[in-house]
């Protein structure tokens, strides 16, 4: 088992070699990065910061206007419920074989060998690109929408405002090392947090009472309704789940089994109730014309206006490194960053290798800022293969003496249900993608 020798890297000596029924090994490194450092209270803030980052400001235009009333809000107490159960089989399973699995692909690699390691490793890449690819959407929303309400000369225009929210993202991707050295920002991101929610709902509320009767009928033709509501249940995965359980569990203090099952228990009991507070007041407020981006929508004081998006904002610069951290930690070990930060070498390393990271989810993110399309590609093909169909595989496969022929079966109708779904929900987000590609040209300013 590797213990943290505090600096941050585990006492093995070498790398670790894992190996598979068929004896082909896997070689895993030692973190550059600091494991078991940190209290259940601390990885359950953040957990609780990507859940409650300024996405939620998209859930009752991305989910609720799709849905309705009665499958929203079913669906999103049955997408919490599922959530949890799947995340808690992935904690359970970080001691597996008497080793700790700091990262996904470690895991499935232990589990599956050699090829399972590599495609796990490229479906959680192409999952975190795509999910800090939309943070940026979001800030450069959040800073246009802050722009707009002191101007209206039409200069600001969208893909500026993403550019600008890049170049922010890498600053503070440059600066703070590793995940656990968010100590102090996480808090800071629970302040900015409680700002946009809280100006959110209560303008929504304000709106609400003095507005007119709203239309909640769910909008579109036939078979336009069928693709969003298919787009929508991959927006429903996406709001719960990181696809970085692992990593995250890696920062956690010993016993790390039962420390994650605490963090978790938090996250998906307090830390969802701003979430669901924002989302069905925002679409109670204004129906089926809920904009995907909730702040859009509110009226009331400009400055109270500018304070919640500036918040989304600078929130969103903070939660983005959370789901970038897999991708720096992967390159500070592979490339052997130890030592001080700050070091020279260590922070010419991260300017270019994090800043170029992010220069390109930035260009991504100006040419097609399309942030509810993204949310459903995200969950179609990395949410629901990496949090449910994997999770649920990975633990019958290593618990599979110890099941009953009904456990057995539950894994495996979870598996075949949510493949079908990954592969619906995919195909609705590329068609959703492909409309909004005729209706705007690339670098669109919407």
């Amino acid at each position: 088992m590797e213990v943290n020798n505090g600096d941050g890297v585990g006492n093995s000596n070498m790398s670790r070699k894992v190996i598979d029924e068929e004896k082909s090994t896997v070689v895993i490194p030692e973190t550059a990065h600091q494991i078991s450092s940190d209290s259940w209270f601390q990885v359950g803030f953040v957990l609780t910061t990507g859940i409650n980052s300024a996405y939620v400001l998209g859930y009752s235009g991305t989910i609720m206007v799709p849905l309705g009333w009665i499958p929203g809000v079913i669906g999103l107490i049955i997408a919490t419920a599922i959530s949890l159960y799947a995340n808690s089989l992935v904690a359970k399973l970080h001691e597996f074989g008497g080793r700790r699995h700091i990262r996904y692909r470690d895991l499935a690699g232990f589990i599956y060998g050699r090829k399972a390691y590599s495609i796990t490793w490229a479906l959680q890449y192409v999952n975190l690109f795509m999910i800090n690819t939309g943070y940026i959407i979001l800030a450069g929303s959040a800073l246009k929408a802050f722009y707009v309400l002191f101007s209206d000369d039409q200069v600001m225009k969208l893909p500026y405002c993403i550019a600008i929210s890049g170049f922010v993202c890498a600053l503070f991707g440059i600066s703070i090392p590793h995940l656990s050295a968010l100590r102090l920002w996480l808090g800071v991101s629970t302040v900015l947090s409680l700002i946009y929610i809280v100006v959110a709902f209560v303008l929504s509320v304000k709106d609400g009472i003095e507005a007119p009767s709203r239309d909640y009928n769910i909008p579109g033709t036939t078979t336009s309704k069928i693709f969003t509501t298919i787009g929508a249940s991959a927006n429903l995965v996406f709001a719960f789940n990181t696809g970085m359980l692992p990593e995250i569990q890696a920062t956690i203090k010993q016993p790390v089994v039962s420390n994650m099952m605490k963090a978790l228990y938090f996250q998906f009991t307090a830390g969802v109730l701003p979430m669901y507070a924002v989302t069905f007041i925002g679409y109670w407020a204004y129906g089926s014309s809920t904009s995907t981006y909730l702040l859009s929508s509110v009226n009331g004081p400009v400055w109270v206006k500018g304070l919640a998006n500036i918040s989304a904002f600078l929130q969103t610069v903070i939660a983005l490194h959370i789901f970038a951290s897999p991708m720096y930690e992967y390159l500070d070990t592979k490339f052997g960053i130890k030592g001080s930060p700050f070091a020279t070498r260590n922070l010419s390393f991260r300017i270019g290798v994090r800043g170029g990271y992010l220069t390109i989810n930035t260009l991504v993110a100006a040419l097609l800022p399309f942030l509810g399309d993204f949310m459903s590609l995200t969950g179609a093909i990395s949410t629901f293969p990496l949090t449910f169909i994997l999770a649920n595989h990975m633990y019958l496969k290593a618990k599979h003496n110890k099941l009953t022929s009904l456990q057995k079966l539950w894994h495996w109708l979870n598996v075949c249900f949510f493949s079908l779904m990954s592969i619906a929900a995919l195909v609705s987000a590329l068609r959703l993608i492909a409309v909004h590609s005729k209706t705007y040209s690339v670098f669109a300013d919407i």
